[in-house]
């Protein structure tokens, strides 16, 4: 089974914005049952705070330009994000950042032309930010109006100034009324010509550190049985080793049981199928890491789901976590027999 990549440009809004960036938002960033996903650290706070204050950025710019996986790209680093928030909220944001003893460090809000009325408010929002001393940064993503015409064609969706003009007279609308924003901004992103991993990548570059993007696995054994998971990236076969199911000592257990994980690597070829595979992860990996793509479901199969691939999704699991990555291991058919 092969993980199909969309190389796109940006799109326009659905239902206001989340159209806009259909092709930008990947279908791989949903979360998995039982990962955990990391709240960031805890910034140190200024000398004259009692609490430690969030950093904050605030994502704003074009309908169609990428606002929607800017902000998931945040996400996956481990940030706060608020979508679509009036910006006279974003004070009272703030301030239940701080009470939140340092769980909630870094917030990104989300703030466009959707909130039209609210969004007059975001100057003076943004200075009572700074008579409080946040740390903020304002991301403005941008693009040519050639470009948005075409992503808002191409969804077939009315730009959401337009009203009963064209796309164009909404466009030239809502650069009216950025205008000021997008010139007091602190990064602005030209999206014309970028494709999704290359906005996570500029993304990653201003937010992610020094650290290289977290990559988060499930591994989840199976059986052929009963169907391959439909969200597998990744499949391994273990059929091609001898079934426990068929040693009468051994059937009643799992491959939990130690007895049962030792008959599986004692087998020819279990052990280095194990290493191969793993090393070829590693791999599979890095370029995962360097396409922006963040979590990967690894599907481990026998027959029934009990014996074999769940002896074989531990051992790699424990492989894969002292390689680094995130990992959680979930027996999808394990005592369904």
């Amino acid at each position: 089974m092969t993980e199909q990549s969309t190389q796109q440009s940006p799109e326009p809004e659905q239902g206001h914005d989340q159209a806009a960036d259909q092709n930008l938002d990947t279908t791989h960033d949903r979360e998995r049952d039982g990962a955990h996903v990391s709240t960031g650290t805890t910034r140190e706070a200024p000398e004259a705070a009692e609490t430690p204050i969030p950093e904050l950025v605030i994502i704003s710019g074009m309908s169609g330009a990428g606002r929607s996986t800017a902000a998931k790209c945040l996400e996956d680093l481990g940030w706060f994000v608020v979508d679509n928030l009036p910006p006279a909220l974003i004070p009272t944001m703030v301030e239940l950042g701080a009470r939140s003893q340092g769980n909630v460090a870094r917030i990104a809000v989300v703030v466009d032309v959707r909130g039209r009325r609210f969004f007059d408010n975001l100057r003076e929002s943004l200075a009572d930010l700074d008579a409080k001393g946040v740390t903020r940064r304002v991301v403005f993503l941008e693009s040519s109006d050639d470009a948005l015409v075409r992503r808002f064609e191409s969804v077939r969706r009315p730009h959401p100034l337009q009203g009963d003009g064209r796309i164009t007279d909404g466009i030239a609308a809502e650069r009216d009324l950025l205008r000021e924003l997008r010139g007091d901004a602190d990064l602005v992103i030209d999206t014309s010509s970028l494709n999704v991993h290359e906005l996570r990548a500029k993304m990653d570059a201003q937010f992610a550190g020094d650290e290289e993007p977290e990559l988060r696995a499930t591994v989840m054994s199976f059986g052929y049985k009963y169907g391959l998971p439909v969200d597998a990236d990744l499949v391994v076969d273990c059929r091609f080793l001898p079934n426990p199911h068929w040693v009468p000592e051994l059937r009643p257990f799992t491959g939990l049981n130690e007895e049962v994980s030792g008959y599986v690597f004692n087998q020819p070829g279990a052990k280095e199928f194990l290493d191969r595979y793993t090393e070829l992860l590693q791999l599979i990996a890095a370029g995962y890491r360097r396409e922006g793509k963040r979590y990967v479901t690894i599907a481990v199969g026998c027959t029934g789901g009990k014996h074999r691939s769940v002896a074989v999704s531990e051992k790699l699991a424990a492989r894969l976590s002292t390689e680094g990555v995130e990992t959680v291991v979930v027996h999808r058919d394990m005592g369904r027999e």
